[in-house]
């Protein structure tokens, strides 16, 4: 508007100052190779404002005609976006519903319009592989990855879920490695991880990952104890089917002091070693481990040891009923060991005490056994009688 206003007062100058200086107009020769213009200067002056009245004029109608193409592009990707986004919200409603051939359609659906269009094609990803399509599985994935550009990581997470809910194992071990060394600390990983390494048996890896797992908070400590205890248990299997009981002693001692004093672990060793045949190394584990702390895991072990030295087995377990108490298991327990010794009349008197405690069919029946080869039928069968009974009213079906 300012540049037209300037334009007019030029023209109103010159056509009140033209007139003035008529008899002054002076001369103007425009020589070109076969043209000649000749003009005066007024004349002159009044085409050259002509000229940029029609440049202007121009200009303006080239704006209007541009901006009214943005203006049709915008409101068509308007629409489209607009579509999106009622389609992104419709597909959300469906994936709670549990319909996932919807949820593929909505998502994908003018996906490229979307506010965030990795995530549709993420989820029609996902929504495809509920359903079995591998191949627009695949599809959604490679779409993602393009439109991702730089930060892959979404679609390498998704990539590896869908790859663990097909149970490709081995796969998912592989995206996971990586992912790990791109967001080590990354809640979601660190799940993925932990699914990936017990599946293929990673056991090591696992444990590489714990601390991370305690530092986001995935599990409380009691579960975090639970995979640790899973993950050495699984490293124990390893080395019992690589080298069977030399291969589990080697792993055993190579362990540090912290893990070999774990309860669980003596247990699951003292397990493992008896299914070697090794009970002179499982009754030394298990005789360290009741030295350092009692448990009843531990003492429930016992009567299953077969190791040339029974006596250290009875040493222990009667220095264990003065540390903790006459108790029923403690009892029990010695009564079985000093029935496979053949000391009857003792074996007898540690049934009658645990069974004075509480009742429990087995000791009634080991106590009948011990009662007939003491030569005292009658007895033996009226135990027997009490332990029937036990079982009944435990077992009323």
């Amino acid at each position: 508007m300012l540049r037209i206003l300037l334009l007019f007062i030029i023209l109103i100058a010159g056509i009140v100052v033209g007139p003035m200086v008529a008899g002054h107009q002076g001369y103007v020769l425009i020589q070109t190779a076969s043209y000649d213009i000749q003009t005066s200067v007024t004349g002159l002056v009044i085409m050259l404002v002509l000229l940029l009245v029609i440049m202007f004029a121009l200009e303006w109608v080239l704006r209007r005609i541009f901006r009214t193409g943005a203006r049709t592009r915008g409101w068509f990707l308007g629409r489209k976006r607009s579509r999106a986004r009622k389609q992104t919200r419709a597909a959300l409603l469906k994936l709670a519903e549990g319909d996932y051939r919807q949820v593929e359609k909505l998502m994908s659906r003018n996906a490229d319009h979307a506010e965030q269009p990795v995530v549709n094609y993420l989820l029609a990803a996902e929504a495809a592989q509920q359903r079995g399509d591998d191949f627009r599985t695949r599809q959604y994935l490679e779409r993602a990855a393009e439109v991702a550009d730089t930060d892959q990581l979404p679609v390498d997470i998704t990539r590896v879920r869908i790859q663990l809910a097909r149970h490709e194992d081995h796969a998912a071990r592989h995206g996971v490695d990586r992912l790990l060394e791109v967001a080590p600390r990354h809640p979601e990983v660190l799940r993925l991880a932990e699914q990936a390494f017990l599946r293929t048996g990673a056991y090591g890896a696992l444990l590489d990952i714990l601390p991370a797992m305690r530092k986001v908070q995935i599990h409380d400590d009691e579960e975090l104890q639970q995979l640790q205890q899973q993950a050495y248990i699984g490293l124990m299997d390893q080395a019992m089917a690589d080298s069977g009981s030399d291969g589990l002693k080697q792993w055993w001692n190579n362990q540090s002091r912290k893990v070999r004093h774990q309860t669980a672990l003596q247990v699951a060793m003292v397990e493992h070693l008896l299914q070697c045949d090794d009970h002179d190394t499982a009754q030394q584990i298990l005789l360290d481990g009741l030295k350092r702390q009692y448990d009843e895991r531990l003492v429930l072990l016992m009567p299953r040891l077969k190791a040339g030295d029974p006596q250290q087995l009875e040493k222990q377990l009667r220095q264990q009923i003065k540390q903790h108490g006459d108790t029923p298991l403690l009892n029990s327990t010695l009564g079985q060991l000093l029935m496979k010794h053949g000391e009857w009349q003792q074996a007898s008197e540690a049934f009658r005490a645990a069974l004075k405690q509480r009742p429990d069919a087995y000791d009634y029946a080991w106590l009948a056994d011990v009662l007939d080869r003491l030569r005292q039928p009658d007895e033996a069968a009226k135990m027997r009688h009490e332990g029937l009974l036990l079982t009944l009213k435990s077992n009323p079906e």
